[in-house]
């Protein structure tokens, strides 16, 4: 029996150690609600708040250790969601941010790129803390193309916990 092999994620032609932003997802093993809860408020104008579970607070710890950890990524914005956390990032490497031509075969190594490393990173403290893995294999990214798709990533997670409830 062959199994099946899996659809990349990345951009080919991209090299995610490039300077630039980079919206990404890691989800929990089988999106188990283990990192926080989303409380929502009595009244009309109050904002669904996040009350870290266990989980969830060591991970919101190991972020902000992280963003002190590396020189050249910054942790612009983020939130710790039930199954999910969302991050958006900003790599700075003091080299020229222009993506590879699409029209050159050239072989990226992404799996050692600046990203690649942080999310390995991040995961590896946090089920050391956890004594346990918790997180899914994979995780979802999306580079940020200009300064309305950073802005628009920003209000997503601002917004992320009302959608929750919905």
């Amino acid at each position: 029996m062959s199994l099946q092999s899996r659809k990349g994620t990345r951009l080919k032609e991209y090299n995610y150690s490039e300077n630039g932003a980079y919206f990404i997802t890691i989800c929990t093993h089988n999106r188990k609600q283990i990192l926080s809860n989303i409380i929502v408020g009595t009244g009309v104008l109050d904002c669904p708040k996040i009350k870290l579970l266990k989980y969830g607070e060591i991970a919101d710890k190991h972020i902000k250790q992280l963003n002190d950890f590396y020189d050249n990524i910054s942790v612009d914005k983020y939130v710790v969601m039930p199954d999910h956390i969302h991050l958006l990032l900003s790599v700075q490497n003091g080299q020229s941010g222009t993506p590879v031509p699409t029209n050159i075969d050239l072989k990226i190594d992404n799996k050692n790129s600046q990203v690649a490393k942080f999310v390995s990173t991040f995961k590896r403290f946090c089920n050391k803390e956890y004594g346990e893995n918790i997180w899914q294999s994979r995780y979802y990214d999306h580079v940020i193309r200009n300064k309305n798709d950073y802005n628009e990533i920003c209000v997503y997670i601002e917004n992320n916990p009302a959608r929750w409830i919905m």
